[in-house]
């Protein structure tokens, strides 16, 4: 629809300016404006579909250049933000004996595993050789689940309407819970904000914006309120607060809810070991050196204890960043490569064109010295007559971008944020000119130096 609009666009856009412009004699009549839009008319006419494909090539360059580089600006101040630590840790609590999978079969754990299951992180990490001096500011706590609070309970009537935004999410998974006091300890070492809660009162955290739009329609109605563990649980707000406890590269916590203290949370309902700490570095060589130790690769403690039958999964500072920013640079060379492509083809397409007439329509300058145009009034003819050659697909596409960002960042919800992208689109702007602007002038100089008295 968009390109099919763009070409009728340009189709009627030459005759209907000219017909507007017609009606106001005193513009139509002055000086040579007759003539620039004649010009300016043939030329729509006969470029119709070239203007077009012009018009969306700029579009193009437009949107992916603006988008991109608001997602790495996105990418940067989400990697700071939501890596505050060096380390994070995490283990399934209470393995059972035995367990289906979707596909039937079923997986047995031994008693070793089973009792692992039982113990801290740092307690399996020390039985299996790890110096726990090498870790510093360490924090442990457990994440909560209980069986009749799910995505499904929690959304009760709401359910459907948020199926239709997000089909694919399993709403069968039950909720993680935590205790505000946990909680609060993990926000002084993230140094994000903690909470307090009365004895009645949750509060559900979240920084995934479309997941926390979807809650809200829960937590601004009148059925807001959770049975937990033979008590009913209200709310404290009326939407999502801020924050999270698994780092990421981006805002991508889906929800968490805190609970008083005093919740009757059992030792069954604990559903995962966390841990998290800061390497006992202080420089880069030292951290990267504890690092290897926490590394995926056949060296690292993980994948050995892995081997051992003990799942410790987890995330680092350093791998995430390290995976984020190379995206990030991938997406913003591919990115920076084909707008700058788009737009260095759009722009010679536009000088070749008017080069070319140019050329073709020296008689017609000529035509306007007999008649009493001295060599400025051509002059400001031909660089008006340029100016709105070059104009029209670029208002046209400026037009399409505004709506084409809109849905590239609401597309990227999580990843990339409205707030950095006025420093990308003036990072845009400045490209565009530069390379726009050269192509106009150059065009400008040489067409002047085609209809001069002298050639």
């Amino acid at each position: 629809m968009g390109i099919i609009s763009t070409v009728l666009i340009f189709w009627s856009l030459s005759g209907f300016l000219l017909r507007i412009i017609q009606i106001m004699k005193n513009t139509y009549l002055k000086g040579t404006n007759m003539f620039i839009l004649r010009q300016i008319n043939n030329k729509v006419n006969t470029m119709t579909v070239s203007m077009s494909v012009i018009c969306l090539m700029l579009f193009m360059t437009i949107t992916v250049l603006s988008s991109s580089l608001s997602l790495r600006g996105t990418m940067e101040k989400d990697l700071k933000d939501n890596t505050p630590v060096d380390l994070n840790l995490y283990k399934t609590a209470n393995l059972p004996e035995s367990f289906s999978k979707r596909d039937g079969s079923i997986v047995y754990y031994t008693s070793e595993q089973i009792e692992d299951s039982k113990l801290p992180i740092s307690q399996t990490l020390k039985n299996n050789g790890l110096d726990m001096n090498k870790l510093k500011d360490v924090l442990e706590f457990y994440k909560y689940t209980v069986d009749n609070i799910t995505l499904e309970e929690f959304f009760g009537d709401k359910l459907n309407e948020v199926k239709q935004n997000f089909p694919l999410v399993q709403y069968g998974i039950k909720e993680e819970i935590m205790k505000i006091s946990d909680y609060n300890k993990v926000a002084r070492l993230y140094k994000i904000e903690e909470y307090e809660l009365n004895e009645d009162e949750y509060i559900m955290v979240c920084n995934y914006d479309n997941i926390a739009k979807m809650r809200e329609l829960v937590l601004n109605g009148e059925n807001d309120k959770l049975n937990i563990c033979g008590k009913e649980y209200k709310s404290k707000y009326n939407k999502c607060v801020d924050g999270f406890v698994d780092m990421a590269g981006s805002h991508v916590n889906t929800g968490i809810i805190l609970v008083p203290d005093s919740c009757s949370l059992a030792e069954e309902n604990k559903e995962q070991h966390f841990l998290i700490a800061n390497y006992n570095a202080t420089t880069d060589d030292e951290k990267e050196e504890i690092e290897k130790i926490f590394s995926s690769d056949e060296s690292g403690l993980i994948q050995n204890l892995s081997e051992k039958g003990f799942k410790i999964d987890g995330m680092t500072k350093i791998s995430i960043i390290e995976s984020s920013l190379g995206l990030a640079t991938i997406i913003t060379f591919i990115a920076i490569y084909l707008g700058i492509i788009f737009l260095i083809a759009s722009s010679a397409i536009l000088a070749l064109k008017q080069l070319t007439e140019s050329s073709d329509n020296k008689e017609r300058y000529r035509v306007l010295r007999r008649i009493g145009c001295d060599e400025k009034m051509i002059n400001k003819t031909l660089f008006r007559q340029i100016g709105i050659f070059f104009m029209l697909p670029l208002i046209l596409a400026i037009i399409h971008s505004i709506f084409g960002i809109q849905f590239v960042v609401s597309m990227l919800e999580g990843v990339a944020s409205k707030e950095v992208l006025l420093p990308s689109i003036i990072g845009t702007i400045i490209v565009f000119s530069i390379i726009y602007g050269t192509y106009f002038i150059w065009t400008y100089l040489g067409s002047k130096s085609i209809i001069s008295e002298e050639s």
